[in-house]
Parts: C-alpha cells; sequence; structure tokens
C-alpha cells in the first residue's frame, strides 16, 4: 500500500466496487480498503439482481459505463423479464446470479483498473484538518496512517453490525466476518448524526435434501435480455448468457407453519425487544408477515439455487431471525423441505447508519469537505441501490479531489438513480429504503429499454464511457434511425407503417408478414422502436410534464444560503431548509412538510436578491 491516495474507497461490497471502478477508470490513484479482499461483491442476502425498478438502476448503471451490468451477464444462471403482463414501462430484468462466480467476476473486473490498489485493512479513523473539516487521510486498525483528498465510506451493514437468531448475538455483518466497530465512533467524533437499521435473510437448505417433484417449476425467458448494452448492441437480439441456465421452484407456508410461528413470537428478536431498529416493510420476516397479513393463510417460497457447483438453496420468503429450533419445525412443514438440511439458519443483522439529511445530492456529507457516503450507510437497501450511489459517489469524488465546481447530480427525470438519491436527501427513511417503480413520477419515461439513450451520452462527456462501448452506441442510434426511415417510406393498409404501427392492436410480427422488408430489422433495435412508437403520445405528455418540472429544478438555491433571513417564512420551513440545504426550488418543494406556498415566498426572495434585480434596482 503506498502512503498517499487521491481516493479511498471503504468498503468491498457493491457500492464500494462501484466507487473504486468509477474513480480508477476517471484517472485517480485509488485504493480500496476492506476487511477481507475475497468477500469483495459477495451477495450478502438473495443471490439475485434486479427486479422491478432495481433491474432499471442496473441498466442504468451499465449505460454510464458501471461494472454491475457486466458482471451479472457473466454469471448468471436464469433470467426473467418481470412485469410482462404490463406495459415496458414497468418491465424489470431480474437474473439469478451464481453468488461465487459473480464475486469472483466483481473481483476480476476490478483487477483490471491499473491505477486501483485492493488493501486488507480496517479504518478506524478518518483524519481531517481545519475548523471546516477537510479529509486528508485514514488511520487503520495497525495504526497505519495514509494520506488522501477524499474518502468513500462504503461500510454496508458492518458498521457495529450484531446479528440475531433468537437469542443468540454474534457480532458481524455477515455470517462468518466480523464488525467495523472503530469507525462509528469517529463518524460521531466528525459530528455526524447516526442511526440505527435492522435487515435479515432466510435458511440455507442442502440441495439433495429438498424433494422437488411435487414443486412448481420456474423457468427463465428462453430468450433473454442482457443487463449490460454491451451484450445487446449488435447481437439482434439472439444474445446467449454464458452459463448453464437451471430452474427455481415454488412452494408456500401453511397454517400450521403460521400457529408455530405465533406461538413462537415471544422468542423472536424483533418481538421480544432484543432488536429496537427498523426492518425493511416491503421484503419483511417471516414472523412480521403473521403478524401484519394475519389474514393470509399462506405466503409463498421460492427455492433459488445459489450457484452451479454448490449445494446451497436459498429460501427466499421466509427470512427470519426466530431460533434455530423454531426454524427447523416451520422450515420443515413447507411442502418438498420435509427433510430439509440447514447449511446456514436465517438471521438478522443489526447495523449503522448515517441519516442522510446529512448528504448533498452528490453523496459528498455537508459538514466534512472531501468525505461521501454511499449504499446501506445511507439507510438504503439492496444490492442495486447500493451500486448506483457507488458509482456517483465515485464520479463526484474524482470531481472533487481534482477541484472542479461541477456536480454530477442526475435529476429524477432522467434515471431512478436520480430519484432515489433525490429521495434520501429530501425524505430521510424510516426503514431501510428500496427502489419501487412508484417512486418515479416519470417512470413511462425511465424504462429499462431506454437507459443508454438516457444515460450514456452523460456517461461519455464524463470519461467513463470508452471507445468501444461508444461506437457501440452510436450504432445502434443510426440503425434506430434507418429504421424509422423505413417505416416512413413504407406502406401498409393504406397508411405509412410507422402510422399503422400506432394502432393499439398491431404489432411487430404482424407488422412483419404484412411488409416482409420489416424483417429485416435486427429484433433488439425492432423492439427498442415498437416501444418508442407505442409510447409515442404518452412520451410526449411526459416530456411536457418534464419541462413544467425543470423550470423549478433550474432555479438554484444558492450554498450557504441563510433561510433565517427569508422574511415571510414559516418557522417550520426555516428549519427545513436549514436542515436540508436543498440544490433547487423543486428539490425544496419535495421535503417533507413543505407546502407550495413556502416555496412561493423562496422564490421571491431568490428573484429579489438575484444579481439582475439588483442591476435594475
Amino acid at each position: 500500500m503506498k502512503q498517499e491516495y487521491d481516493i479511498l474507497v471503504i468498503g468491498g461490497g457493491h457500492a464500494g466496487a462501484e466507487a473504486a471502478w468509477g474513480s480508477a477508470h476517471l484517472g485517480a490513484s485509488v485504493a480500496l480498503l476492506t476487511l477481507d479482499p475475497s468477500r469483495i461483491g459477495q451477495m450478502s442476502c438473495n443471490p439475485s439482481i434486479g427486479g422491478l425498478a432495481k433491474g432499471q438502476m442496473v441498466r442504468e448503471i451499465d449505460a454510464l459505463g458501471g461494472l454491475m451490468g457486466i458482471a451479472t451477464d457473466n454469471t448468471a444462471i436464469q433470467l426473467r423479464m418481470l412485469n410482462r403482463s404490463k406495459g415496458p414501462a414497468v418491465w424489470g430484468p431480474r437474473s439469478q446470479s451464481d453468488k461465487y462466480r459473480y464475486a469472483a467476476e466483481v473481483q476480476r473486473l476490478l483487477s483490471t483498473c491499473a491505477n486501483l490498489d485492493i488493501v486488507r485493512g480496517e479504518v478506524v479513523e478518518i483524519l481531517t484538518e481545519g475548523e471546516s473539516p477537510v479529509v486528508r487521510g485514514v488511520t487503520l486498525a495497525n495504526g497505519q496512517s495514509v494520506r488522501c483528498r477524499v474518502v468513500i465510506v462504503t461500510t454496508g451493514t458492518f458498521l457495529r453490525a450484531l446479528m440475531h437468531t433468537g437469542e443468540a448475538k454474534t457480532e458481524g455483518g455477515r455470517v462468518g466476518e466480523g464488525s467495523a466497530r472503530g469507525l462509528s465512533g469517529c463518524l460521531t467524533r466528525l459530528g455526524l448524526e447516526l442511526g440505527r437499521l435492522k435487515t435479515g435473510t432466510p435458511p440455507r437448505l442442502h440441495r439433495d435434501s429438498i424433494d422437488f417433484s411435487g414443486l412448481e417449476v420456474q423457468w427463465g425467458d428462453e430468450d433473454p435480455l442482457p443487463f449490460s448494452y454491451l451484450n445487446e448492441y449488435g447481437q439482434g437480439g439472439r444474445w446467449r448468457p454464458p452459463l448453464q441456465q437451471v430452474p427455481c421452484h415454488l412452494s408456500a407456508t401453511n397454517g400450521k407453519i403460521h400457529q408455530i410461528i405465533r406461538e413462537n413470537l415471544h422468542r423472536a428478536p424483533m418481538y421480544s425487544g432484543q432488536i429496537q431498529s427498523l426492518g425493511p416493510r416491503y421484503c419483511p420476516s417471516i414472523e412480521d408477515k403473521i403478524v401484519r397479513f394475519a389474514d393470509k393463510t399462506s405466503h409463498h417460497v421460492f427455492l433459488e439455487p445459489e450457484g452451479l457447483d454448490t449445494e446451497e438453496i436459498y429460501c427466499n420468503g421466509i427470512s427470519t431471525s426466530l431460533p434455530a429450533d423454531v426454524q427447523e419445525q416451520i422450515v420443515r412443514l413447507v411442502p418438498g423441505l420435509e427433510k430439509a438440511k440447514f447449511l446456514k439458519y436465517g438471521y438478522a443483522v443489526e447495523y449503522d447508519m448515517v441519516w442522510p439529511t446529512q448528504i448533498r445530492a452528490t453523496l459528498q456529507t455537508k459538514r466534512i469537505a472531501g468525505l461521501f457516503l454511499a449504499g446501506q450507510i445511507n439507510g438504503t437497501s439492496g444490492y442495486e441501490e447500493a451500486a448506483s450511489q457507488g458509482l456517483v459517489a465515485g464520479i463526484n469524488a474524482v470531481q472533487y479531489a481534482d477541484g472542479k465546481e461541477c456536480d454530477f447530480v442526475l435529476g429524477r427525470d432522467q434515471a431512478y438513480i436520480g430519484v432515489m438519491i433525490d429521495d434520501l436527501v429530501t425524505k430521510p427513511p424510516t426503514e431501510p429504503y428500496r427502489m419501487f417503480t412508484s417512486r418515479a413520477e416519470h417512470r413511462l419515461h425511465l424504462r429499462n429499454d431506454n437507459a443508454d439513450v438516457r444515460l450514456t451520452d452523460i456517461g461519455r462527456r464524463i470519461g467513463l464511457v470508452d471507445d468501444a462501448r461508444w461506437a457501440k452506441f452510436e450504432s445502434m442510434r443510426a440503425e434506430v434511425e434507418r429504421g424509422f426511415g423505413f417505416l416512413r417510406q413504407n406502406r401498409v393498409e393504406g397508411v405509412s407503417a410507422l402510422e399503422w404501427l400506432k394502432r393499439s392492436q398491431t404489432d411487430w410480427a404482424g407488422l412483419c408478414r404484412l411488409l416482409p422488408g420489416a424483417s429485416a430489422i435486427a429484433s433488439d433495435i425492432a423492439i427498442r422502436i415498437e416501444i418508442n412508437v407505442k409510447y409515442e403520445g404518452y412520451i410526449a405528455r411526459q416530456g411536457r410534464q418534464i419541462e413544467r418540472f425543470s423550470q423549478l429544478e433550474s432555479k438554484r438555491i444558492p450554498d450557504g444560503m441563510d433561510f433565517a433571513s427569508v422574511m415571510g417564512l414559516r418557522n417550520e420551513a426555516k428549519i427545513k431548509f436549514a436542515q436540508f440545504t436543498p440544490r433547487s426550488l423543486g428539490q425544496a418543494l419535495r421535503i417533507s412538510g413543505i407546502t407550495p406556498a413556502d416555496v412561493t415566498v423562496l422564490a421571491i426572495h431568490l428573484d429579489r436578491s438575484s444579481p439582475r434585480s439588483a442591476m435594475g434596482s
């Protein structure tokens, strides 16, 4: 390890991997510090990537030049497009991944970064100087000090982490791994307010102990779409995943299981008072489901393989921290699991986080210049949310280290990534934050098929999109334009093929039957064209909404503004604005408890204090 770097990334999870990848590819000298380098990219919970809204985020990461999409395609063992019965705006690509190959692939990709060092170590102190603190380096547990200009903290569930299985408590953020204890105290000494959240994981069972014969089989798509645009461009829709594809199986809980859980709630840490922190409402433990949905007689249990070379089966749907003896009782009452052999018991983990009111939309902390936070430390849950933040933090860290004034901030109209970060800094989570399509007011525009059109130009300007990706992207755009030209120039049933395809009862397959020349257009290009044609009216309407929305977003609020001096502003609004320090009038309006009248008062104040207004007076 060198004595000085531009950027130090603390933590090797999904946020840390993207932060290191992004900042190293932008030319910074980077060290990734982790408790165990062999666990970089580890899938701690479900061995899957993507899903509803989450899949769009992975596509966005890839469009910007990140690594998650590439690693997912190379290690997928089942690929499915969720929500096919609904419109393309809410389709969500999902991959069941080989979790061991995924971690190895992330590590391989990081090893290709020439100016990235991966170092085993625990950071116990972040070194700052000045009355307005500025990051200058870190101190490791072994006493070594390393200088740097930027620190990105991506510690996941490891800050003062404590695992619970029934009454048993073990320090650690993951089974078999330790807890980062020193850093929490350091963050508190730096003036950051910490909170505590909880997440959980289900048991893992031995494949050979499960009777799959009576269970519903769930296969992936026969003709799957990749996550990375690099695997889509030029493939004609015929990309094939490199690994063998395997099925999952579906079972369910029943009344006997529910009764046993009710009888043992007093032994569940969430109900005994042993755990005080909040867990994810959208992905509850099985004991939480039984309490909250008391009228339901069963809940799905998805049996998902964790890899091609492992016997581990992940029991999706029965996350639990009940004692081991109770877990054995309830699992063996699930159809197909009567003789189940446990490889790992389910557990809950509590961990420290930093309330995200203390970070800017760039993910830099407001109190300490050069200190960035990304991932679960900001109150989020999920690999995709963490990776998205890691990439944003890495990009902004390089801009800060280079002394650039511009900030990399994606708008709510540009990406789900922008929606998530804006939500975090304006509406602090009371539970681990998870991305849903319903959170995005512009979701018709933020589809998984067009993330490259939305973001690859931006990634190119930043410097993350290399020449090879850019050439493929430009080739795709040219092919789409040629396809539209073909539809405009040819007629079907008395109208242009473009107008014909707009009809609700038509599709591309029907067009090919009536206009054979359309078959020459590659299927991946045809999908893009058809979605754009079908959505044209909706997209135009949403474009007008985005234009109105952008007017508020373009009204920037100066850094360091004294909100207490704004005449006519309610005291509550003054306090909220001082706490959240919004970047724009649009962001100010989204702060919980702020009214349109508050923003109107603020807008009038900004107009009166602007240089142009002063010149006019």
